[in-house]
This record gives C-alpha cells, structure tokens and sequence, in this order.
C-alpha cells in the first residue's frame, strides 16, 4: 500500500488546529485489515469519538504470526546496518509528525499536549537509539586454551516476539521494545491497549513508509482475553514481553513459562521516597509533586507514598499542598492545563475509591477531592492524604493516579524501612543534602531504579530499566543495550585453522 493510500485508509487529518479521526486498523504482513467497530471517546470530552479500531479474532491473531514466521529469517539475514537505517528513518518520520500524533495521543490518552509531544519524541529517539546499533559489534573475540583456534560469539534472534503494551505510554513503550526486537533480527506481532489504538497505529505507519517489509511488523487489536491470551499460547513466539498489572502479567508467565518461552515482565509499582529533615522542603515537593502529579500520576513510576522526619513534615505537607493546587487540571489541548483527564471513567472510580476509603478509615484529606460528574469530563485533582496507618491500602495497593500518601517515620533507618516494606520494587527515591546518607539508600533500597533528589518517574533511554519483587520478573531489563540480551541468544564458535 502507498503511502498516500495509506493515508487515506486511515483518514489522518494533519491540520493541527483541527480535529483529526483516525480509524485503526490491523496491520497484517503489510496490509491494513479489520472493520471498526470498537468506540473510543475522549477522557476530557465524553461526547467526542476520539477513535475506532477493530475487536481482534484468535484468526486475526494466527495470520499475523504466520506473516511474522515467514518474514523473520529474510529480516534477519538483512545487515544490521540495513535494519538499522530503517529504524533510525522511522524515528525521523514520527517526528516530522510528531504535532498529529500528539494530538491524537491527547485526545484518545488524556495526557497534556506538552507530554503527550515529549513521548512522541521519545519514541523517536528510542528508534534512532537502537537504530544506531545496527552498526555496533553484537559479540567477542576471545582466546582459547588450544593452539590454532579462535573462539567467537555471537548474538541470535529469538524469532517471532509477543508484544503487549499498556495505555499510558502508548507510543513510547510499544517503541521501546519493538526497536530492540527489530534490530536483533526478529520480527514482532503486538497487541496495543484497546484505550489507545491511535499511538500504535502511528508507529505501525512510520515503521512501514521507513520501508520496513512486509510481515515484520504486525499489530492486532482487540481484547486481552482473545488476543493477548492467543499471543501468549501460539507455540511460535518465542518470546513475549509485557508491561502491565500484575495479576495478568504473572498469568502471562505460567503460560509462557509452561512451553520454556522466554518473557519478560514489568508490572505495578508502589513507589516510594523518603525526605529528610535535611532536605529542602520546597525543593522536596517539588520532586515529590513532578513524580505524584506528572502525568496524571498515571505511571508505574509514580510517587505514591512519602515518607518524612518530623523535622520537615510541617514545612513539607505545606509546600506539597501549594504544589499540589498548582496542577490545574483539564483539556489536554489547553494549554493552561497542567494536568490531563484520567484516561477512563473505571480508573476514575478508582481514583474516586482510593481516596475516599482513606477518608473514611481516618485519613486526612489536605487536598483534593474523591467527588466527580459521573458523567461530565474525567478531571481528578491532585491528592494529598495524611495520618494514615501504614498497612492502609492508599498505602500498600497501587492507585495509578494522582494520589499520594504522606507519612511520618521517626528516622532515616525507620524510612529505609518502609520504603522497603512493599511487595513492589520498581523505583524509590531519597530527599536529602547528606552525600552518606544517599549512597547508603542507593546500595539498600530494594528497588529497580533509585533516584536522589530526582522524581520516581522519568527514565533515560540508554540506561537500563525494570524492577524487582512483584514489579518484574527480575531477569532481562528494558531500554539501553541491555535490552537487546531477552531479544536474542548467545552462540559460541570454535574455529581451527
């Protein structure tokens, strides 16, 4: 399919002052199929169809992997290199769009404007990133213990990779494990959220006019029950990787682990950051406020409970308070809008649910609100809840919303404690001017990614990342050239002379 028709099947409107809808497709061995029949409204504006895609069959499922079995072994004897410049092209084409799929992100998603573009061009650079690693080694000359042999090693694509991705990044992390599949000579069937088919559909696009071949890449959307469970039991994919909760993510393991496939797993997260009496109680809340509230708090590496000494907890709790009213919340698209809609009217119940459950066991609500239009937009203002007991479920289960919980702890031993004290460890983070104190918190807090007067969320590309305990499977990590070891496996060859 040519571009321009592509552009048609799709009916991308590029005008950024105006609407644009778009109605997604499979793509299957290059060919754009499926009938929508699947509505997705607009988080901030519950009368405007934001999108349409179609509900994935099990067929839909098997022709896709068929087409990626019989693209991966052309893909993967093309150069690396050659792979490589595909990708890196790819990147180059979201940006030169990166207005329109931003749009479209905010509209089915709820993230800001200024967000939702700042993922764009982490997709993109995600694709140049493992783009350029087309042209660097993959393995090792080593010496052996025999005369007139060399020893070599080398990397090998798993084959056909599994992809499931979740909403809230619906364009960065479908990127971020699609680039690393791609470049190791793999080929990928995904299957994207049902709340966010857009974001897909553009990567799916850049990826085929970069002059990606045909069956490479291939997207099925639909429900998890159908689609993600027939990804999961195909005997041809070699290799799923997940981002998601984790009661599905560990169901997806049992599945894949019972034909030894291999997956990789990044699941909840119950981030955590202590702050000191040495600390900055404005600077504090400041980190505290970007992890919580950024992005509608709706990241697996939000902040979602504080710990402070009682030296700065009344100086923190007021800061945090200012900060939390300066998160003005509404349209996505208005740019005096600092945080966007809760992507659904279910996770705002449940942010609604979490706060008032709190309230009513003893909590104090410093700010915020658990009330709501149940029909209007889904607008939920930031929350600050104090004086709750540590085992309080606004405490120990996930939210995934802008909701944050402020506890005192007697010391900084007591704080290392229960930031520990959590069945999650994906990130957590320290507030402190104490050099010490914050090498001691690095070496022991049980997380995946620690950050030191940072907030809990925002990652870099080229550094690895994942989590331990329930957060991750703790074996492969995502992001940086790490990411390449679950896509591939390792070879060594002996060579007489």
């Amino acid at each position: 399919m040519t571009s321009t028709a592509l552009e048609t099947t799709l009916a991308v409107n590029t005008n950024p002052g105006q609407h644009s809808s778009i109605t997604a497709q499979h793509l299957i061995n290059g060919h754009w199929l499926g009938e929508a029949d699947t509505q997705r409204m607009n988080p901030a504006r519950p009368e405007e169809l934001a999108a349409l895609s179609p509900s994935g069959t099990a067929g839909d499922l098997d022709a896709a992997v068929t087409a990626a079995a019989a693209a991966q072994p052309g893909w993967a004897a093309m150069p690396a290199p050659s792979r490589g410049a595909i990708l890196i092209a790819a990147g180059n084409l979201l940006i030169e769009r990166q207005a329109a799929i931003a749009e479209d992100l905010v509209r089915e998603e709820g993230k800001t404007l200024a967000e939702a573009k700042g993922e764009v061009k982490r997709a993109s650079d995600v694709l140049r990133f493992f783009g350029s690693l087309g042209w660097a080694a993959t393995g090792e000359v080593l010496p052996s213990g025999l005369p007139d042999t060399t020893i070599t090693t080398r990397r090998e694509p798993l084959g056909v990779i599994g992809l499931i991705t979740p909403w809230n990044f619906p364009i960065a992390i479908p990127a971020w494990k699609t680039a690393p599949a791609l470049i190791s000579g793999n080929t990928v069937v995904i299957k994207p959220a049902e709340l966010t088919p857009l974001s897909a559909t553009h990567l799916a696009r850049a990826l085929q006019d970069a002059g990606l071949p045909a069956g490479v890449f291939n997207v099925v959307h639909g429900k998890g029950r159908v689609v993600g469970d027939a990804l999961a039991r195909d005997p041809r994919i070699a290799g799923m990787s997940f981002t998601g909760s984790t009661n599905v993510g560990l169901g997806l393991q049992e599945i894949l682990n019972g034909r030894r496939a291999r997956v990789q797993l990044e699941m909840g997260g119950k981030n955590g950051v202590l702050v000191l009496d040495d600390a900055d109680a404005r600077k504090a809340a400041q980190v505290v406020a970007a992890g919580a509230f950024g992005l509608t708090g709706q990241a697996c590496t939000a902040t979602s409970r504080v710990y402070v000494t009682p030296g700065i907890r009344a100086a923190f709790l007021d800061a945090l308070v200012q900060e939390a009213a300066a998160y003005s919340t509404g349209d996505g698209l208005d740019p005096d809008a600092r945080m966007g809609a809760v992507v659904s009217r279910q996770q705002f119940e449940q942010d609604q649910a979490a706060v008032r459950t709190a309230v009513e066991r003893g909590a104090t609500l410093l700010h915020g609100s658990h009330d709501g239009d149940p029909n209007g937009p889904l607008f939920f203002p930031a929350a600050v809840l104090a004086d709750l007991a540590f085992d309080d479920a606004a405490v120990t289960e996930e939210i995934f919303g802008p909701v944050v919980a402020v506890l005192e702890v007697p010391d900084y031993e007591a704080g290392l404690a229960a930031i520990n004290d959590s069945r999650y460890g994906l990130t957590a983070g320290i507030c402190t001017d104490s050099l010490a104190l914050a090498t001691d918190f690095a070496a022991r807090a049980q997380a995946g990614v620690v950050k030191v007067n940072r907030p809990t969320a925002g990652l870099d590309l080229n550094v690895p990342f994942g989590g331990v305990k329930d957060s991750s499977t703790n074996t492969f990590r995502e992001q940086g050239r790490s990411a390449l070891d679950f896509y591939t496996w390792g070879k060594t060859v002996y060579t007489g002379v």
